[in-house]
């Protein structure tokens, strides 16, 4: 078997894109976080700026590209899960 690397790397990165937009939906709709932990958006927010860094440092478009939907996502998560912290349902 033949695998392109660019295809390959395409296909990962669109599913690490849109990893996280489930469950930014899913909080969203309804309006509680709990289950959540604030950590692991947080954690994925700081290494996915550190990928768009490292792809600024290498002038790699697609890299910079391919982590700006992840950390748009897990920033928006970690803030609902802190507005959301007190909510009960």
């Amino acid at each position: 078997m033949n695998l392109d690397p660019t295809f390959l790397g395409l296909v990962a990165g669109t599913l690490t894109s849109i990893a996280a937009v489930p469950q930014v939906i899913k909080t969203l709709r309804t309006r509680h976080a709990r289950d959540i932990s604030v950590w692991q958006p947080v954690l994925l927010s700081i290494g996915v700026a550190l990928w768009i860094v490292y792809g600024m440092l290498i002038h790699n478009l697609p890299l910079i590209v391919a982590n700006i939907v992840p950390l748009a996502c897990n920033a928006l998560l970690t803030g609902l899960k802190l507005r959301y912290r007190n909510d009960t349902v």
